[in-house]
């Protein structure tokens, strides 16, 4: 297998980042923040482009930059849950560096607790890339806020190739078999058509009928 380098990957995927994308890039690696990865970044570029979403929900902001990326890729107001205080925090200032506290509403609670903060909202898009092991809940909890013929896009569907691994740590084999479950679920929802994808850390797209 020919190797590449990170700066000709990002040409053959067709990702730019300014200065400031770049650090926030450089400060997920150094504090080991688990952000998209450019394969899937291309994909959910690919399909906010196509679908032209005007409002999407994030599950799992983390510092912000799956987020502003949606947003800067289609000019989508996004909606977007963190629990963690530091995580939030430093979202919060990357929204601003990136001048877009008008896009980027992000909420500080955990997505499960969520009750009145999205009342009369509707979304055309929702991206899950959060706590694998709640992803069923998640979809259950907030699909109902999706416009007819919204879509929902889940990331880290193969995480990280274990799915069909042999794993002795017992709680990761439970986490595992939750988005295995998770995996049953989508493909056999009637109310949605569901594709799994090879790219980056695996990415579902589930379209609503």
């Amino acid at each position: 297998m020919v190797e590449i380098s990170e700066t000709e990957r990002e040409t053959l995927l067709n990702l730019k980042f300014n200065d400031y994308l770049e650090s926030m890039r450089q400060y997920a690696r150094e504090f080991s923040v688990p952000i998209i990865q450019d394969e899937g970044l291309a994909f959910l570029k690919a399909i906010v482009k196509l679908y032209k979403p005007k409002r999407i929900l994030e599950v799992g902001c983390a510092i912000g930059y799956s987020s502003s990326m949606m947003s800067l890729y289609s000019g989508a107001e996004v909606y977007t849950i963190e629990r963690d205080p530091k995580m939030y925090e430093q979202a919060l200032k990357n929204v601003k560096a990136l001048g877009l506290e008008d896009k980027i509403h992000i909420i500080f609670k955990d997505a499960l607790e969520i009750d009145n903060e999205l009342n009369g909202l509707t979304f055309d898009m929702l991206f899950i890339d959060a706590a694998k092991g709640q992803y069923t809940k998640f979809f259950e909890k907030f699909t109902p806020y999706l416009n007819d013929k919204g879509i929902v896009v889940t990331d880290n569907m193969l995480f990280h190739g274990l799915l069909d691994a042999k794993i002795e740590n017992r709680n990761l084999r439970q986490l595992v078999g939750k988005l295995k479950k998770y995996h049953e679920f989508l493909l056999n929802n009637q109310d949605y058509d569901t594709s799994i994808y090879n790219l980056g850390d695996g990415m579902a797209l589930s379209i609503k009928k």
